[in-house]
């Protein structure tokens, strides 16, 4: 695996590219355009985005971890098996997207406009989705355990088989979302129901 270490990388044209096992470290991407690129087993590590535009790319196995990403876009991008964790999002363009499995854990994704996007099965473990538009999002079997869904909007969302231990459910907008009998009685205890048999 290759290192890049404490690189600051401006304006580049990385459109296209095919990166396989780079690992970066404490660096810094502005107005980079990895549009329709290949990142493979790629690692970032404590790494500043800036404006860089990810569009049409493909993520595999690749992680950011505790990176912040700020005004990126991620228009029709593809993550599979990444994984994200502490990472912050910040004004990030995030659809449509494509995202098969992973682990989102402790991702800050604070205001971010995930409207219809299909988050099935991902690890999204102590997340911070405060404020965020999940409006007809799949989130259906996500690890959701401690997540803070203050604020979120999750109309018509498909949380079945979605893990919410921990969740502070009070105040959860539900309009229209698809949720199982076990959540279901989890959101009445929430407001102070006791369910019986």
């Amino acid at each position: 695996m290759r290192t890049v270490h404490n690189e600051t990388f401006r304006g580049e044209d990385w459109a296209l590219a095919e990166e396989s096992r780079v690992h970066y470290e404490d660096c810094a991407f502005h107005d980079v355009d990895w549009s329709e690129s290949a990142l493979t087993a790629c690692t970032f590590t404590h790494c500043q985005f800036g404006n860089v535009r990810f569009n049409a790319a493909v993520l595999t196995r690749t992680a950011i971890l505790r990176s912040t990403l700020t005004r990126c876009s991620f228009f029709d991008a593809t993550f599979t098996e990444c994984k994200l964790t502490g990472s912050q999002f910040v004004d990030c363009s995030l659809r449509p997207l494509t995202v098969d499995g992973g682990d989102w854990g402790f991702v800050g994704l604070r205001g971010q406009n995930l409207t219809a996007v299909r988050l099935a099965g991902l690890r999204l473990r102590e997340a911070d989705l405060t404020g965020a538009d999940l409006t007809r999002a799949d989130l259906s079997g996500a690890d959701l355990s401690s997540a803070q869904l203050k604020d979120v909007v999750l109309k018509g969302a498909d949380l079945r088989g979605a893990d919410l231990g921990g969740v502070a459910l009070k105040g959860v907008d539900l309009t229209g979302a698809k949720i199982d009998l076990a959540q279901a009685v989890l959101f009445a205890s929430a407001y102070g129901a006791v369910v019986s048999s």
